[in-house]
């Protein structure tokens, strides 16, 4: 905390040392100026809602968006505020998600992330920086399953015109329906954001602080029981679950810091020097009360720890040179990093080690062109060396193309080269078969070329395609051991999204085929996943509000899941006898009002499982929710 301390108060005698001018480039020209009708040398301005803008650290400034779109009920309605389409949920909220389709998720590059506790992770340009004319306040609220809730609320303001901080609270907590299924998470962020009158200096921070818990209650222990419709079971708290007593813990801590400085006049040469620098450390814990040997199976060691732990730092400082203006930006810069992974409780007998740490020196850059209005080109590129975990190359080009107004086309190659994920290469565990030690891996290489057609005036309709080669594909196998594969795994995506109006209808439908083209054993997948919302949406109560009011189903096809490991938070590969998933439509109806600023979100999620029987899975011997009434509440305040 010290090194926040130190940020604030650098900034604080930045902030004291301005001056209001009211011809610099800060001052937002959509404010509305009020006529009194009376002769005063009091000028007063009303703010308007281009007076409110929010970015990331690399993203151009937006507007608060308080329109009433219908995507918004795919995001509003989640613990994670994502639309979560391609997932497929627990039966508790703040438990996670099963991946249906394949994705890469770079926060798991270099560092300590299980699967299962990734999804509400915040990397460092996930963070919001604001610019507002008034104090303002956000709040997202929604209910838990049986005890408890979950609130997300943001506060900001400017001081000055200069300087704006925020704080950000998220927290959750949900007894859930089954036994020992308890979530509880939180989430805290300070923001802050820097801007000189004369715009040669310019600073970003933040401090973030996360933590993703959960019991671990190992799924249904007897699936016969679950399925047999003995109306005694109703009550879920009556199922027995496999385990009682285990709980995973996942800790996240970034402090961060980016200042650029412009030598000349930035109007005439938008030359800058950026320094980056900021601390992240990662901790997983799984810890019993007891041990459930016939659970996990294989032989219990005698005077281990009944708590794994495992932990990840990275403390990183770049250096850059950047060029930035409209048309053409570049920036090329050097990165140094200590990253340290620890397994802390080892068993030496079984040879495997405790501490890996190591210097790396690398090299990133951006670049970005706009021609004409109608070509743009995104690159990114970074390339680091290492002793410990070798290589790492990763690089991202997106190439956007409108041949005609609102007719967009997006071209893109990615590629990564990178050390597994650290969950992968040691654990220590009184388990004996849950010791392992994956030596000297090869980097998995990702390579991705695809691309997306947008039709916004026919239909607002896209169509993508993606085509997915991994060399080196890391997986647990059915023993939860890692694994690499000796062969290419080669994934095929194609789907589209599309919306149309009949009056005051509306239909939105989403779908996904995919196909595991070789070694379609080691990645199980549905071929196809998709998402089909049928509503209505008008003014009402004297056009005071609007409403949206309609059903959504869920669906895809059957296919033998991977199962869930709670030692690990992953998902490993199903044994000789795998259990499959699917093929059961998820439906839910929904009423969706807007009232000023505030929005009230009200579905019945899986409302067909009130007159038929839940057999719906999240993964082997984990059903997702029954009905459940979830209200939501999102509210936006400029005061």
């Amino acid at each position: 905390m010290k090194y926040l301390s130190i940020i604030f108060i650098v900034f604080g005698v930045f902030v004291n040392a301005q001056q209001v001018n009211k011809t610099d480039a800060n001052k937002i020209s959509d404010t509305l100026k009020v006529d009194s009708g009376v002769k005063d040398s009091l000028e007063i301005y009303k703010p308007t809602i281009n007076d409110y803008l929010v970015k990331k650290r690399f993203s151009e400034k937006k507007v608060f968006d308080t329109t009433f779109a219908i995507k918004k009920s795919y995001i509003f309605t989640q613990y994670n505020k994502k639309d979560n389409f391609g997932k497929i949920q627990y039966a508790n909220i703040g438990s996670g998600f099963q991946n249906l389709v394949y994705e890469k998720n770079t926060e798991q590059n270099l560092t300590l992330l299980p699967e299962n506790k990734s999804f509400f992770i915040l990397g460092e340009n996930d963070i919001n920086y604001y610019d507002v004319k008034t104090p303002t306040t956000t709040f997202f609220y929604n209910n838990a399953m049986k005890n408890g809730g979950q609130l997300q609320t943001t506060y900001t303001q400017n001081v000055g015109k200069n300087f704006n901080f925020a704080i950000e609270y998220m927290g959750l907590r949900s007894q859930g329906l089954y036994r020992n299924s308890l979530a509880s998470s939180n989430n805290t962020v300070f923001s802050a954001h820097y801007i000189s009158k004369n715009n040669k200096y310019e600073a970003y921070a933040h401090y973030i602080h996360q933590n993703v818990n959960n019991q671990e209650n190992g799924g249904i222990a007897d699936l016969d029981v679950f399925l047999g419709g003995d109306s005694r079971f109703n009550n879920r708290q009556n199922l027995e679950t496999n385990l009682s007593g285990a709980e995973s813990r996942y800790g996240y801590r970034r402090y961060y810091f980016s200042q650029e400085f412009a030598p000349f006049d930035p109007a005439k040469y938008p030359f800058k020097l950026r320094h980056t620098i900021f601390h992240q450390g990662n901790k997983y814990y799984f810890s019993e009360t007891s041990t459930n040997v016939d659970f996990f199976g294989g032989t219990d060691i005698t005077d281990f720890p009944l708590t794994n732990k495992k932990f990840s730092n990275n403390l990183s400082n770049t250096f850059s040179l950047v060029w930035d203006n409209d048309k053409f930006k570049l920036d090329a810069g050097f990165r140094h990093q200590t990253i340290d992974f620890g397994n802390k409780n080892t068993f030496a007998t079984l040879n495997i080690p405790g501490y890996f740490k190591e210097q790396r020196f690398g090299a990133v850059g951006n670049l970005q062109i706009k021609l004409l209005d109608k070509i743009q080109l995104k690159s990114f590129l970074e390339i680091s060396k290492g002793t410990e975990f070798g290589n790492y190359i990763k690089t991202t080009n997106e190439l956007v193309f409108e041949p005609i107004k609102d007719y967009l086309v997006e071209g893109r190659v990615n590629f990564q080269s990178a050390y597994p994920s650290f969950n992968y290469l040691v654990n220590s565990s009184h388990y004996l078969n849950y010791n392992y030690y994956l030596q000297n891996p090869n980097n998995e290489a990702v390579t991705q070329i695809g691309g997306t057609l947008r039709l916004a005036k026919w239909f607002n309709t896209q169509l993508f395609v993606d085509y997915f080669r991994i060399d080196n594909y890391t997986y647990f196998d059915n023993s939860a051991m890692p694994q690499q594969s000796s062969s290419s795994l080669n994934i095929s995506q194609i789907g589209g999204e599309t919306t149309l109006k009949y009056g005051k209808f509306n239909f939105n439908g989403k779908v996904l085929f995919q196909k595991a083209l070789t070694n379609d054993n080691l990645l199980p997948m549905p071929d196809f996943i998709g998402r089909l919302n049928i509503y209505y949406q008008a003014p009402a109560f004297k056009k005071a509000a609007e409403i949206q009011a309609g059903v959504k189903l869920y669906y895809f096809t059957i296919f033998a899941s991977r199962e869930f490991s709670p030692i690990l938070n992953e998902y490993i590969l199903p044994g000789t006898n795998p259990y499959s998933i699917g093929g059961q439509p998820i439906a839910d109806i929904f009423f969706n009002m807007k009232v000023k600023r505030m929005f009230f979100y009200v579905e019945g999620q899986h409302i067909n499982q009130t007159f038929m029987q839940n057999k719906s899975f999240t993964a082997p011997n984990y059903p997702i929710y029954d009905f459940r009434l979830n209200l939501g509440v999102v509210w936006y305040l400029f005061h």
